[in-house]
């Protein structure tokens, strides 16, 4: 059996993993300390996660007037961009997961006509495009998501912060570093099936008519 194929398949399999478990399970939280000119004093904690729809997410922040409080919505929704994201995440890995049984227990009838490596090909022809639109979509959605609850954004939504005799101040920010590794997973996952299809053209045009793809990807070459 092919070992670079195997290992290429199982790679799909766990780069697969990491995109959609880096985004979807994603989640964080910033806290907002309010210094009132009348010297009392509130920290606000905000939380969000995945899907990243900031019209829903909302806090209590104080008005410095009276102890009133008013409740502030966050801006934006990037959970079309992360969503689909997800998306193609998981059925990359359930096709790869299909391949993968397919390779080691149906070579027999994949071999019999060349629509198997030809829906193959053609599936993985979409995978890779699937791939490079939903991470660059991801990418520019998620510059949107570090602007939506970045310093000057939260403390311009509330109206005691606006109070030039208010002071209020960012104490602790969201960490970006696995998001920022779901893109980068992205990426990776559209090299990796982007190869693939170089795989099943080198296998076309390189190898005589009565040869499959699984024979290139399943068996080893024997001599003679």
């Amino acid at each position: 059996m092919c070992v670079s194929c195997v290992t290429s398949i199982l790679s799909c399999q766990l780069f697969s993993i990491f995109a959609f478990a880096t985004c979807g399970g994603y989640s964080g939280q910033m806290k907002v300390r309010v210094d009132c000119a009348d010297k009392t004093q509130s920290n606000i904690t905000i939380s969000f996660a995945y899907p990243f729809r900031f019209q829903l997410v909302h806090f209590n922040a104080p008005l410095c007037e009276r102890k009133r409080e008013e409740t502030v919505f966050l801006e934006g929704d990037f959970s079309t961009s992360a969503q689909f994201f997800v998306s193609v995440s998981v059925f990359a890995f359930l096709y790869s997961l299909l391949a993968t049984v397919v390779y080691f227990f149906y070579q027999n009838k994949y071999r019999e006509n060349n629509r198997g490596p030809l829906l193959d090909f053609l599936v993985t022809v979409i995978f890779s495009f699937l791939w490079l639109v939903s991470s660059c979509s991801w990418a520019k959605a998620l510059s949107g998501v570090k602007e939506a609850v970045g310093n000057k954004q939260i403390l311009f939504l509330m109206s005691a912060c606006r109070d030039s005799g208010n002071e209020c101040s960012i104490s602790d920010m969201p960490l970006w570093s696995r998001l920022n590794t779901s893109v980068v997973f992205g990426f990776l996952n559209f090299i990796l099936w982007g190869g693939n299809i170089w795989f099943h053209c080198l296998a076309k045009h390189c190898q005589p008519h009565n040869t499959t793809i699984l024979e290139i990807y399943i068996e080893a070459p024997q001599d003679g």
